[in-house]
């Protein structure tokens, strides 16, 4: 490869690397400061979900409505409301794909997350092992720390 060719080669790659960097620093990471709040009450139902994955707008309503939660009363006292949503609101999603709001507020029917599962039978959602689409960390072994990578994923039985 002559100099040139490869001084061309690298000036593509760093550019690349400049214009892409912005699409993925604000893909869904877990922030590295969780509320122990939003570990405990959270988790204890469904997967600490990563704020990004899902608008801002979106984690208003949850947290406006957690009396009538999906069927459930996940109730918390109003200084603890206050700081998750102030954690969420602060980490929202707001990179292209999180941008639409999902019907219902739920990140299972969200366009891009029907897409990535599309190839997952019905049934495996009700596996005792993974219990519904709600349950990331079942088949996504490292979902907690923000990582979803499809090389990861290992479908219970």
């Amino acid at each position: 490869m002559s100099r040139l060719t490869f001084a061309k080669s690298a000036a593509w790659c760093v550019l690349w690397a400049a214009l892409s960097a912005p699409a993925m620093a604000d893909g869904p990471l877990m922030p590295a400061q969780v509320p122990s709040v939003y570990k405990q009450e959270c988790a204890a139902c469904h997967t600490a979900y990563l704020p990004g994955l899902l608008p801002a707008a979106s984690w208003r309503r949850i947290m406006g409505g957690l009396e009538r939660h999906y069927g459930s009363d996940a109730s918390l006292e109003p200084a603890q409301v206050q700081q998750v949503s102030a954690w969420l609101l602060a980490h929202a999603g707001t990179y292209k794909r999180v941008r639409e709001e999902p019907p219902q507020d739920r990140i299972t029917r969200s366009a891009w997350f029907v897409r990535k599962h599309r190839e997952i039978a019905p049934a495996v959602w009700q596996r005792a092992s993974i219990q519904s689409a709600a349950q990331c960390s079942a088949c996504h072994t490292q979902a907690e720390q923000g990582q979803f990578d499809e090389h990861q994923v290992r479908i219970p039985r």
